[in-house]
């Protein structure tokens, strides 16, 4: 295959410009209460910047966004705001919804609000994770997977068919991933449940899961170029080929894909964790009437769902929503029927023991 090069300077000037986008701090006016405004923590390119404007010139409310790059992140900020935060919509993985729940930063969803709700495909608005206590909690707007990515000029779709090539001496210092999630699907590789729900009951066979796959990366770092955060970091480092190989999420890699960049991306044999983002009505917020206004209209149409599949890269939950999109864009917003037999949904049951496991395991692998 021949190398791309004209596009790159392209792709290196707009990812740049989209890390500086992230990095800066948000603005915010003297109070978040105000009749003519919508607080939103979001990630990057969530909210399609041409419905942003026209929801803006139709309705008066300003929509103030506010860019999140981590679900723990968010959940740490929201937890020292309430029970005043000054965000009246955040954006929540389903399989983080119980942490948001228990602490109450979560109003339950009033459907009834949401005139547009059968816009969703219920495959995700009934799914057994989007109810909890008898409520709804989220609007889900796109669907997600960690997946392996290839930079398709220099790795074989055959290598990047197992986890192990992450770990292979041939790209020893050209490989890149988020610890934590890695962990998860490293526990599964290894044949175990990375949602560590079977081991509830034994917090001693979890400990030791967690010890041995933190103690397996730790013997691999020297395989890591980089352990990154976002989305738009790995972006910068394929497009600067300082790695061919990552563990990432879909979305950001997707926009590569559409874009004409050589990264593939695939769910290696030994299977992944798949999720669903959801905008969800933060409990107690400022603007409570302006975040349904705004939610009921991102839902009005299965355009909107598509403008939010090109902009993210991550799969729209909308009924039809393909329907808007190119045959490249479909093909970087798919996978085969093989590849999604392995890909498994993140469940929050064992969240609380989970992660007080691994959040120390991220800091020793990081020290080692």
């Amino acid at each position: 295959m021949s190398k791309i090069t004209t596009n790159r300077r392209r792709f290196i000037k707009g990812a740049a410009a989209g890390a500086a986008v992230l990095a800066a701090p948000a603005v915010w006016r003297s109070s978040a209460r105000a009749s003519d405004v919508v607080n939103v923590w979001t990630y990057a390119n969530f909210i399609p910047d041409d419905f942003k404007a026209e929801f803006e010139k139709e309705t008066g409310i300003e929509v103030r966004i506010r860019l999140v790059d981590d679900q723990g992140k968010q959940f740490n900020l929201l937890a020292a705001e309430a029970p005043n935060p000054t965000a009246d919509v955040v954006t929540v993985a389903g399989h983080r919804f119980l942490q948001f729940i228990d602490s109450e930063l979560l109003a339950p969803m009033d459907t009834g609000r949401l005139k547009n709700w059968g816009t969703i495909n219920p495959v995700y608005s009934e799914s057994d994770w989007a109810t909890i206590n008898g409520n709804k909690w989220g609007a889900p707007i796109l669907s997600g997977a960690e997946i392996m990515a290839y930079n398709s000029e220099e790795v074989t779709p055959e290598e990047a068919r197992s986890w192990d090539i992450m770990f292979d001496d041939k790209y020893a210092g050209r490989t890149a991933y988020i610890i934590q999630d890695m962990m998860s699907v490293m526990i599964l590789a290894k044949g175990y449940d990375g949602n560590m729900i079977e081991y509830m009951d034994n917090p001693a066979q979890a400990a030791a899961i967690v010890e041995e796959v933190r103690d397996f990366l730790i013997s691999h770092k020297d395989k890591v170029r980089k352990f990154y955060d976002s989305g738009a970091e790995i972006q910068q480092m394929f497009i600067n080929q300082d790695v061919v190989l990552a563990h990432a999420w879909n979305g950001p890699i997707s926009k590569l894909i559409m874009d004409g960049f050589p990264v593939r991306m695939t769910i290696p044999k030994e299977g992944s964790y798949g999720f669903v983002y959801t905008l969800n009505v933060a409990n107690n917020g400022p603007n409570s009437d302006n975040a349904y206004k705004l939610l009921d209209a991102l839902l009005a149409s299965s355009q909107v769902g598509a403008e939010m599949t090109k902009a993210s890269g991550f799969i729209s939950t909308f009924k039809g929503a393909d329907a808007h999109l190119s045959e490249l864009e479909k093909k970087a917003a798919s996978f085969t029927e093989e590849e999604l037999e392995g890909l498994r949904f993140f469940r929050a049951e064992a969240n609380k023991m989970k992660y007080e496991l691994l959040d120390p395991a991220v800091e020793q692998i990081k020290a080692a």
